[in-house]
């Protein structure tokens, strides 16, 4: 934790002292200022949808992580280390400590089905380098109401931002593709079956017609609802046309699905 170079897991008081001392790569600075930026300010006198997110900014009850590539395997490998290393620790910092994840900006153009490719790409990789099973009370099939990512045994909403939003502004990023992993224990007492779900979701929908100008997504639902799936809210399309009509990630309980590193004397 907070260990010197880019692709570690920070806290923000450290990682805001690691800026003010021109420690990170520019992009690295461009894309955390960005993001609190976003979370703290409004749009038109509208706050940012999101109002936990805001929250948790505002309280630095988040962590934080860059990586140098969302293709090459040693930036994914390290990726893999900070997220076990975060769901190691999570629970020891706050009920809203979420990882804010940060990726390179890409040396080229990328259209929407290109970050639709990548986050995919991303979450296959980790599945396959997962050291933990694929929990026994989560499908494998992601077209069920109960499905979700998972990795280090935990079910995990993993949310991103890209440069292809061109409405849908709370989920436009200007630098790169963004993922905030969100173990689902952050949301006990705010899912659809409970009071305070309800509540949360009327308020966040509300505010995202304010900010964005254009009615929530069509795909916007809830966990273990009939008729919701998760996957498609992990990256909301904007083109329906450049969005994979179904899951594209593999999911395998068999375990483990690639050797693992020996463990050190």
């Amino acid at each position: 934790m907070n260990e010197s170079g880019l692709q570690v897991l920070m806290e923000q008081d450290v990682l805001r002292r690691r800026i003010d001392d021109g420690d990170l790569p520019e992009w690295a600075v461009k894309h955390y200022e960005t993001f609190r930026e976003t979370m703290l300010g409004e749009r038109d006198g509208a706050p940012f949808p999101c109002y936990f997110g805001v929250e948790s900014e505002r309280n630095g009850d988040a962590l934080y992580t860059f990586v140098e590539s969302s293709t090459d395997k040693d930036a994914l490998l390290a990726l893999r280390d900070n997220l076990l290393e975060y769901l190691d620790v999570y629970r020891d910092y706050s009920d809203a400590c979420s990882l804010v994840t940060f990726f390179k900006p890409p040396e080229e153009d990328l259209t929407e089905a290109d970050y639709h490719e990548r986050l995919w790409h991303i979450l296959q990789f980790l599945h396959v380098n997962d050291p933990e099973p694929w929990p026994e009370d989560i499908p494998t099939d992601p077209d069920t109401p109960t499905w979700e990512f998972c990795f280090g045994g935990e079910p995990i909403f993993p949310t991103t931002r890209a440069p292809f939003y061109d409405e849908r502004l709370s989920r436009y990023c200007p630098w790169g593709l963004e993922i905030t992993f969100q173990p689902r224990p952050l949301f006990d007492g705010i899912t659809a079956d409970t009071e305070a779900g309800q509540k949360a979701r009327a308020v966040i929908q509300d505010r995202i017609e304010e900010y964005d100008g254009v009615c929530p997504h069509a795909d916007l639902g809830d966990w273990g609802v009939d008729g919701d799936r998760e996957w498609p809210q992990y990256m909301f399309s904007s083109d329906e046309s450049q969005a994979p009509d179904e899951c594209p990630i593999r999911i395998t309980r068999e375990h483990p699905k690639v050797p693992m590193a020996p463990a050190d004397d």
